[in-house]
């Protein structure tokens, strides 16, 4: 017994170190990492979607871009998410019933748009609202990581948020193949049935959140204050120069045009790509994705902001001409496949994307001073999310100039050719970024910012040819 009790303990202490990487796994750590593991599941329907979209309801690629423009608004607000749930619990709880109520939200979204939804105004407003149960739930389990974090030190805080990052990427690596296989075999509506699953399991987990209730003299005494305390600070961060116009770069940088919905419809209607295709490929950016942390992390994380910024938005722009090849069909000519060239151009751009990516996270997590951490690093991701949504307006709006259609692809090579070269112009303002190396301050990245970052990951995939 007692040589059974010790191989228990040490199995038992390997799976900690090895797979929570020092966190002890009690019943509010499994609740957390199951959150943040739903939210990377929650892309079985991405590829449903747009098919639903283009397909069903015989959308243009002009009106796809500006809808996926109005479902991000959420993403935009998140702050608000936050003081809402600080300022105003439900039955003295802060944390536990925005959670059950995100993924009672979040099912009813897409039960929603498997059975009743059979307009464009429907589909918006249920796409939307299943948007806002991800987000809310983002800000809500972001918030119990914060908790558990304050506490630690440094290295074990950033341990904590790697577990979580693993959690979501797990997530969304299952999917990324079955979202297209899925579709091979079923109808969209079946797989968004299959979708709404999932948040009920964020809705069970929230009862394993360990929260002790509010009274209302302390909400009174103790929370309106620091709020108060807390919007101070956020606004003498927010006029600081050396804060805003990084952000206002960040903005810039996100905010030039984007060409994704028109390249889904060339991709289904013109090269006749499967769902099963796009799956893969989707699969596989995923992993080129992880590839680029990886490179970033272990080569470039020294570099200043500056040259990486250039460079990275420079080549991803020479690169990004490669579209030109495939949708001219001069890929063709040369002898290689629609497939392998997708494939293969996809993976690159996704590396390049990603060491990009990279880079905003760890400017953003400098740029945030003491005390208004967290806050304040939400409000910049809104900023982020805000230049997506102006991407894909001034994306759909090019879309429309050049007469492009669901099935009217002649203009598209310009398309392609004014959305890369618009890439470079956040350049002449590269000097608004710091220009000292990150290793300065080298345990800023290690600050609890990366569930953030998992949830940005998750919504907004690398620029590729192939867009899903």
């Amino acid at each position: 017994m007692v040589l059974q009790s010790s191989g228990l303990s040490k199995v038992k202490d390997s799976l900690t170190q090895k797979i929570f990487l020092g966190n002890e796994p009690n019943a509010e750590l499994i609740a957390i990492l199951t959150v943040y593991f739903v939210q990377g599941i929650l892309g079985l329907s991405r590829l449903a979607v747009s098919f639903f979209l283009k397909d069903e309801l015989l959308l243009s690629p002009v009106q796809v871009s500006a809808l996926f423009g109005i479902v991000l608004l959420p993403w935009m607000i998140k702050p608000v998410f936050g003081f809402i749930s600080d300022g105003l619990p439900i039955f003295g709880y802060r944390r536990r019933p925005y959670l059950i109520l995100s993924g009672i939200l979040g099912t009813a979204s897409w039960v929603s748009l498997a059975t009743i939804v059979h307009t464009t105004w429907a589909a918006t407003l249920a796409i939307a609202l299943s948007s806002l149960s991800v987000a809310m739930s983002d800000v809500i389990v972001d918030s119990l990581v914060v908790e558990r974090a304050r506490g630690e030190s440094q290295a074990k805080a950033g341990s904590l948020q790697s577990v979580c990052w693993g959690a979501s990427a797990i997530g969304g690596l299952i999917t990324a193949y079955f979202s297209g296989l899925l579709l091979q075999y079923f109808t969209t509506r079946t797989v968004f049935g299959i979708t709404a699953l999932f948040p009920l399991i964020v809705s069970g987990v929230a009862w394993l959140i360990a929260e002790s209730p509010v009274s209302k003299d302390s909400q009174d005494n103790t929370n309106s204050l620091p709020i108060k305390h807390q919007l101070k600070q956020l606004r003498q961060a927010i006029t600081q120069k050396t804060i805003w116009l990084p952000t206002a770069f960040i903005f810039v940088w996100q905010a030039t045009p984007s060409a994704d919905s028109a390249f889904f419809y060339f991709s289904t209607n013109e090269l006749h790509f499967e769902p099963e295709f796009l799956g893969r490929v989707h699969l596989v950016t995923s992993f080129a994705s992880l590839a680029g942390v990886w490179i970033f992390q272990r080569f470039l994380k020294s570099i200043p902001f500056r040259v990486i910024f250039a460079w990275s938005t420079v080549l991803s722009s020479i690169l990004g001409m490669t579209m030109l090849l495939l949708v001219t069909h001069t890929n063709r000519r040369l002898g290689i496949d629609d497939h392998w060239f997708s494939l293969g151009d996809s993976v690159v751009l996704s590396v390049m994307g990603q060491i990009a990516f990279m880079q905003v996270m760890v400017l953003a997590a400098r740029l945030c001073p003491s005390g208004v951490e967290a806050t304040l690093f939400a409000l910049l991701m809104s900023v982020f999310n805000s230049a997506g949504t102006v991407s894909r307006a001034f994306g759909a709006l090019i879309t429309y100039w050049l007469g492009i259609t669901a099935t009217n692809f002649e203009s598209l090579w310009l398309l392609v050719l004014i959305t890369n070269l618009s890439t470079l112009l956040p350049l002449p303002f590269i000097n608004w970024l710091p220009a000292e190396e990150q290793t300065e301050t080298p345990k800023d990245s290690e600050k609890p910012f990366l569930p953030d970052l998992m949830s940005e990951l998750v919504l907004r995939e690398p620029e590729s040819k192939i867009v899903e």
